[in-house]
Formats: structure tokens, C-alpha cells, sequence
């Protein structure tokens, strides 16, 4: 991103977009930071009438009343600071959950190939991560950047009413002090972005030790992922060292430059032109604020870290918010089709890839057929059955069901025509029974669930664990094994009913048991369907009505089992590799 961009307010006035539905809570805390600073500024004030009229004049009825007004102060002072706090907190965390859920929800609708190109960890911190920056920037960055600012300017306001001359140095540093912040808060955003990056990568690298920790303890390969982790974790001490180091810098600076102030303040005091004017209560109050200012000043630029770290993060998030969802620009609504597929020339590259991985690909799949596509690995199977549901847009040809384009249908119905079962299976950490009937808009009712689940062997297993279909099975089914698993994708696809069926080698990674009963499951699944089945394993598909033979990206063989044989050819090939010379 562009410098000129990442620095622009814009990403400010955004942010404020999510403070904006709640801004009477917002109004609320800006009326508590207010008070909370006038009434610090409004004791000041009071030093001077204090040694004056109370310690110079020695007037015991003033200085009688000054605890109970110090009291008075410090209550008034606690009920706004509690105000500033619980309403500021409350008004950040609601438009960091606003912001959240928005994000969640964009993550959903983004195209696939958005999703290929960013690591799962990178998304995840920004959900995480990112946006708890934000919240600090919303809460206790604005808290200290108003109140402070405020306190600040109260000062000054009170400062030059007692004396214009003595406080006008401020008119020469004040600049200076503008400067530094500008260079500073550059170098945060720069910092904070980095960071973020860091975290980022911290994220993607436990989710893949994590996710791979079986691989991991089986390959020895503890030391190279500690390695890998020591690296990009050691990169982010070094980025929050810069960070603080930035910080510190800042700080001494203003502080330094503000010391030239009450120098030159002390330096005119000395005259006696000056002395002649000024009582002790007013040199003492003016001095006072001096030091008091110092505070401010180093909070107002420690904080301004936090803040850039927030709209940093903040602009990392709407940069995810801004990329294009998935476009649904189709407006036929599939409705009970029959499930005839058609492919009319159709080629194929990935997003942002010059690389074509499909080449003028043609084939019918009539209604209730069944239909093979076999090949070595990386002929392009997997790509086609990911074309039909609209993962990704074919770059030439057309695909039809029932005589429609795919690309004018809606993709809510073109995919509820579709049911998958992938030799990847994805399940939830809910019960057995809520990942069968995951995404059903309407109740399934008990005898159904039972019935499907028996028809897709799930019952076999199932009642033999404690709650039996309601048994939670844990992060990705991680209870069950690898056939348990895929039956429950089969009854998940079952209970669809889709006309169209799309198997990506749902049994090549099963034991020759479980393979028996999956097939016996998927006999059951194929029933009365149009399936595009992708195949490993050549036993499985030996009565498909039609097998389609693929090598890079092309259709080099098509017809039944019988007729591939006795061509010799590709398939026959294959074939013979799986089984020998036995036909």
C-alpha cells in the first residue's frame, strides 16, 4: 500500500463510522473526559488565591474551607474519570464486536481464490490481533488523547490569562512539539504495521504446528518448527523493541523541549520588571502548570503509539473489508432440476496464475448417470468438480445444468443442487448429529436423522458411543477415525438430497473394510443421481455409465470400462499399473 494512502485520515473517519450508532455513549464519555480535565485545570487555578490570600494573608477562614473543597474536587473528579472510563469502554468494545462480526461475515463471502492466496493464521490475527489493537485505539488512546489534550490546553488557556508574557514561549515550541509528533507517529504507523505482519506470521506458524503435530512428532521435526517459530517470534521482540525504543525517544524529546520552556520562564522571572508584577501565588501557579504539563506531554506521546497501532490496524482490516465478495450476478433460480451437466469448451487458469490448467474440456453427463474422471495427479479432476459449484470462474467454455448457464444462476441455488463429499471431510466441533444435518434450513426430524444415518453406516459406530448420535466428536472429528469421518459426510449429503453428486476420491484414503462400507454407503448416495465422481481407485468406478480419462488439463479418453480396456490405450494403462496384467 502506498504511503500516501496508509497515512490518509480517511481510515480515521471510517472508524469513527462504527463509533457512530453509539455516539450517545461516545457523547457521554467525551462529557466525563471533559469535566474530569476541567476540574484538574480548575484546582491549578486555585494555587494562586491558596498562597495569596491564604499563606501570604494568613486568612485561617479561606484556608479552614480548602480540604473540604479538595475533597469536593476529588470526588467530582472520580465520578467524571468513571463516567470517561465505563462509557468510553463500553462505546469500544461494541464497535470492536460490530467490526468483528463484520469481518467474520466477509470472510464467508469471499471468493475461494482469495482464501488461496492468504494463510488461515494471517486471517485469524486479524479477527484476533487486529482487532484488539483497534479497541485500544477506540478506548484507551482516545480516553488519554482528550482528556489529556484537554487538560492541556487548559493549562496554556489559564497560563497566559495570568501571565501572556511569561507563557508566550509556548507560541515558539509549540511548533517544534508538532513537528516531532508528525516524525514520530510516521514512524509508528511504519512500526505498527510491521508488527501486525509479525504477529501474523506468529499466528500461521502455531496453527500449522498445531494442525501438523502428528507429522510432526512422527518425521522428528520438533526442532526445525521450534527454529521456524524462534525466527518469526524473535522478529516481533525486535519490532516491539523498535516500538518502545521510538516511544522513549519521543518522550525525552518533548520533555526536553518543554524544559526549555520552563527555563525561559524561570530566566524572565529573574527580571525586575517582571518580579514587580507577579505575586507568588501566580509564579507558583504558572511554574506548577509547567510541571504539570510535563505529564500530559509524555502520556499525549506514549499514547500516540497505541493510537497509530490502532488506525494501523484498522487499516489492515478494511483492506480486507474492501476486496470484492464473490459475485453473484446470476438471477435464474435452479429449482428442481434433473441434473443434466454439460461442458462446452471450457478452459481454465487460476486466479493470478498465467498458468491454463484446463484445455478445451467437453462432455454430457445426462440425468442419473454417473460419470468418472481419472488420471494422474494434477491432470486437472479436482479442478472441474470445483468449477461446477463456482469456486472459481471458467476463463473460456460454459457449463449448463439442465440447459442453464451456470453463470446466470444464483450461486444459493446452484449449489443447493450440489452435494460433495471430498476425500477431505471438514467437520465441527458440535455432536454427531448437528454435523450431519450442518446447513439444513429446515428441523430434521429424529426418525429421519436415524434413517439416513443407517443408510450411510453411521449407526454402526454411533451407538456405540455414549450419547450416540449426539456424542461431540471434537475439533474436525478428531475422536473418529478417517471412515467414521467420511460416512458422516455421506449422510450429511444424503440428507441434502442434491440431483447432482460430486465424490473427489472419498474412499482413496480408507483401509479395504472401511472402503466396503463406504461404498456401500455411496452405492446408496448414487441412487437416482447425476455424480461426477473422481477416482483414484479404479475398482470403484468400474460401472460408472461413462469414465473420462484427463492428462494436463486434457481429455485424452472417454467411454465405459469395457470399451477403455479394449482400446488399450491411456486408461488400459492405468489400469494395468493397479492391477497388472489381470483384466
Amino acid at each position: 500500500m502506498a504511503a500516501s494512502q496508509f497515512t490518509s485520515p480517511a481510515t480515521f473517519r471510517r472508524l469513527l463510522g462504527y463509533v457512530k450508532p453509539y455516539r450517545l455513549g461516545f457523547a457521554a464519555a467525551a462529557f466525563g473526559m471533559l469535566g474530569y480535565a476541567l476540574v484538574d485545570v480548575f484546582f491549578i487555578s486555585q494555587l494562586e488565591d491558596f498562597i495569596d490570600i491564604g499563606i501570604n494573608q494568613k486568612n485561617t477562614d479561606y484556608l479552614r474551607y480548602a480540604p473540604l473543597f479538595i475533597i469536593g474536587i476529588f470526588i467530582l473528579r472520580g465520578v467524571f474519570n468513571f463516567i470517561a472510563s465505563y462509557c468510553l469502554n463500553w462505546v469500544g468494545t461494541h464497535a470492536v464486536q460490530e467490526m468483528r462480526q463484520q469481518l467474520f461475515r466477509h470472510y464467508m463471502r469471499l471468493p475461494v481464490s482469495f482464501h488461496d492466496q492468504h494463510s488461515t493464521g494471517e486471517l485469524i490475527s486479524k479477527v484476533t490481533y487486529n482487532t484488539e489493537q483497534i479497541k485500544q485505539a477506540t478506548s484507551k488512546a482516545l480516553a488519554v488523547l482528550l482528556r489529556e489534550g484537554v487538560f492541556v490546553i487548559g493549562l496554556l488557556v489559564m497560563m497566559f490569562w495570568i501571565s501572556w508574557q511569561l507563557s508566550s514561549i509556548f507560541l515558539l515550541i509549540a511548533p517544534v512539539i508538532a513537528i516531532v509528533v508528525r516524525l514520530v507517529s510516521k514512524r509508528f504507523r511504519l512500526l505498527s504495521r510491521n508488527i501486525q505482519g509479525a504477529m501474523g506470521e506468529v499466528t500461521t506458524c502455531s496453527e500449522q504446528m498445531l494442525n501438523g503435530h502428528k507429522v510432526i512428532l512422527s518425521f522428528g521435526g520438533q526442532q526445525i518448527e521450534e527454529q521456524r517459530f524462534a525466527t518469526v517470534n524473535n522478529l516481533t521482540r525486535r519490532q516491539d523493541v523498535k516500538m518502545e525504543a521510538t516511544r522513549a525517544i519521543s518522550v525525552s524529546s518533548i520533555q526536553i523541549i518543554a524544559s526549555f520552556a520552563l527555563a525561559f520562564v524561570i530566566y524572565m522571572a529573574s527580571f525586575p520588571e517582571m518580579l514587580d508584577s507577579l505575586t507568588a501565588g501566580k509564579f507558583t501557579t504558572i511554574v506548577g502548570s509547567m510541571m504539570m504539563l510535563l505529564r500530559p506531554l509524555k502520556q499525549l506521546t506514549t499514547v500516540n503509539s497505541e493510537f497509530q497501532r490502532g488506525l494501523t490496524a484498522a487499516n489492515s482490516v478494511f483492506e480486507v473489508l474492501d476486496q470484492p465478495v464473490e459475485q453473484d450476478t446470476g438471477t435464474t433460480v435452479l429449482d428442481n432440476v434433473s441434473g443434466n451437466i454439460q461442458f462446452n469448451n471450457v478452459n481454465f487458469s487460476y486466479p493470478g496464475h498465467d498458468k491454463q490448467v484446463l484445455f478445451d474440456i467437453s462432455f454430457n453427463a445426462a440425468a442419473g448417470k454417473t460419470i468418472a474422471l481419472v488420471g494422474r495427479s494434477g491432470s486437472g479432476k479436482t479442478t472441474i468438480s470445483s468449477l461446477l459449484p463456482r469456486f472459481y470462474e471458467v476463463t473460456d467454455g460454459d457449463i449448463l445444468i439442465d440447459g442453464h448457464n451456470i453463470r446466470d444462476c444464483t450461486l444459493a441455488s446452484l449449489r443447493r443442487q450440489l452435494a460433495v463429499v471430498s476425500q477431505h471431510v471438514t467437520l465441527f466441533n458440535d455432536s454427531i448429529a448437528n454435523n450431519i444435518t450442518y446447513g439444513c434450513t429446515e428441523p430434521v426430524s429424529r426418525e429421519h436423522l436415524l434413517q439416513v444415518a443407517e443408510k450411510a453406516h453411521v449407526l454402526e459406530f454411533a451407538e456405540n458411543l455414549k450419547d450416540g448420535l449426539d456424542t461431540v466428536i471434537g475439533e474436525n472429528g478428531v475422536s473418529l477415525s478417517g471412515g467414521q469421518r467420511q460416512r458422516i459426510a455421506i449422510a450429511r449429503a444424503l440428507l441434502r438430497e442434491a440431483p447432482i453428486l460430486v465424490l473427489d476420491e472419498a474412499t482413496s484414503a480408507l483401509d479395504t473394510e472401511s472402503e466396503r462400507k463406504i461404498q456401500a454407503a455411496l452405492n446408496e448416495l448414487l441412487k437416482g443421481r447425476t455424480s461426477i465422481v473422481i477416482a483414484h481407485r479404479l475398482s470403484t468406478i468400474e460401472n460408472a455409465d461413462s469414465i473420462i480419462v484427463m492428462d494436463q488439463g486434457r481429455i485424452v479418453e472417454q467411454g465405459d470400462h469395457a470399451t477403455l480396456l479394449a482400446q488399450d490405450g491411456a486408461y488400459a494403462q492405468l489400469y494395468k499399473l493397479q492391477f497388472g496384467e489381470q483384466q
